[in-house]
């Protein structure tokens, strides 16, 4: 798809638009929970970003685990077939949108990536933002495998590793993707200033890290202050011949005292701070927690223009 066009647009916050929307996410299971509540309110969402714009929808997975539908008293098989589900929902609202010639005329079939969260997302306590969960590369290789082989068995085209605090788990999934030949994965960074990932190690050292992984078909930065990326960015060139994905917060910043977000969301400003990603290295952009399909529709707009 990048041989055809400069930018891949991704598509925005799904979580929090699906919060915007009136879902109650007050729960350990975050946007999982819609799954099992509302499914269909994540179909519309995805329908609308790939509506806005988006080259690639990211699923409703990004919570769901093993351990965590566990503690809700669902056993394997009902949490392996909400894991699926959460990539049905998303390839059905992609073949609708592409059934419609009048929507996508000029563009490319739009992309499934199957979101697979942290370790830390399924601790449900910030840790995805500090990393230092005391496990090994091997442990974190065994909580990752079975939700990874869910995943795919559901035929997403790609996985979107995100939000990872650590060069640790980057690598667990990174050696993990090689029993699972013929899968491919971005790997993207909660990143916590212009120079480090969460956990504190360089960003560019772990982007050198992931250069010999074939299967790691893009890196970057997710979940992570705007005006940090254009350094972040800098930092990496020359040090892996992978596309670079940003798909940074809003801008807006979280109040965790009293539950809300502060700050003001402006679509035009978003895809203009966007033109300085891309110039900074960025090939596939799109947006994190608070962004909606109206900054999409903007970068959109600045991207095919």
């Amino acid at each position: 798809m990048l041989s055809g066009q400069p930018v891949l647009v991704l598509d925005g916050a799904l979580a929090t638009e699906l919060e915007r929307r009136g879902c109650d996410l007050n729960d350990p299971l975050w946007s999982a929970r819609v799954l099992i509540e509302q499914p269909e309110m994540i179909r519309q969402v995805h329908a609308d970003y790939f509506a806005a714009g988006a080259d690639v929808a990211t699923t409703a997975s990004y919570q769901a685990t093993f351990a965590g539908f566990a503690r809700r008293g669902l056993d394997e098989a009902a949490a392996r077939a909400l894991m699926q589900r959460a990539v049905g929902l998303a390839r059905e609202a992609r073949d609708a949108f592409w059934a419609d010639p009048a929507q996508h005329a000029g563009r490319g079939k739009p992309l499934v990536a199957a979101s697979v969260g942290p370790y830390g997302a399924m601790l449900a306590d910030g840790s995805e933002y500090r990393g230092h969960y005391g496990l090994d590369i091997y442990a974190l290789m065994d909580f990752h495998r079975p939700r990874m082989a869910a995943l795919l068995e559901a035929g997403p085209d790609l996985l979107a590793c995100e939000t990872l605090p650590c060069l640790d788990e980057a690598l667990a999934i990174a050696r993990l993707l090689t029993e699972f030949p013929g899968a491919s994965a971005w790997i993207s960074f909660s990143c916590r200033d212009g120079e480090s990932v969460s956990e504190g190690q360089r960003f560019a050292d772990c982007v050198a890290a992931l250069e010999p992984f074939a299967q790691v078909a893009a890196v970057g930065i997710n979940c992570t202050a705007p005006a940090h990326i254009p350094a972040l960015l800098r930092s990496a060139q020359g040090k892996t011949t992978k596309p670079l994905l940003v798909y940074p917060n809003s801008g807006e910043e979280y109040d965790a005292v009293h539950k809300c977000w502060h700050g003001i969301r402006d679509a035009q400003a978003f895809a203009a701070a966007a033109r300085d990603w891309r110039d900074a290295g960025a090939q596939l952009i799109g947006g994190c927690c608070r962004t909606t399909p109206e900054d999409i529709a903007a970068l959109s707009a600045w991207a095919r223009g």
